[in-house]
């Protein structure tokens, strides 16, 4: 079986967060830091070089493959804050119509800038998307 492409890493967070170009970027993904430590209860762990994770859960498909991934987190992408709920978004249709400008993709959800959004309603989301993902994989701290 080959391993997932991202992994975890030992680098800092907060030199990640702090080192992104874009000030209304490198602004936003500090308070999504913040939001997501106070949300998920989990410190933040680097994915890969860009992607910053909160908890981590331990997946196992019918096919045999198995690994660990991140439980939620973020990226602050140059085109778009990318933000992860790893049950997908197909079950939450109700909050999202209350979040505000956003897109979606499978399992991620792009944001241009907080301010497009209630961050009220994120940390809705991101609580839902943890206790739907610990019901089917326990998710545990970083």
């Amino acid at each position: 079986m080959t391993e997932n492409k991202t992994q975890p890493t030992g680098s800092d967070v907060t030199a990640f967060l702090e080192a992104v170009e874009n000030p209304v970027r490198r602004a936003d993904g500090l308070a999504l830091d913040a939001l997501f430590r106070d949300v998920t209860g989990y410190g933040p762990r680097m994915w890969g070089p860009t992607i910053v994770g909160y908890g981590r859960y331990h997946y196992r498909y019918d096919s045999g493959r198995e690994g660990d991934f991140l439980a939620t987190g973020f990226s602050p992408r140059k085109a778009n804050l990318s933000i992860y709920i790893m049950p997908g978004y197909q079950d939450y249709g109700t909050i999202l119509a209350r979040l505000g400008k956003h897109k979606l993709g499978k399992s991620c959800l792009y944001v241009n800038r907080l301010s497009d959004i209630d961050t009220d309603v994120l940390s809705e989301l991101i609580r839902a998307g943890l206790r739907d993902l610990d019901a089917r994989w326990p998710v545990s701290g970083p």
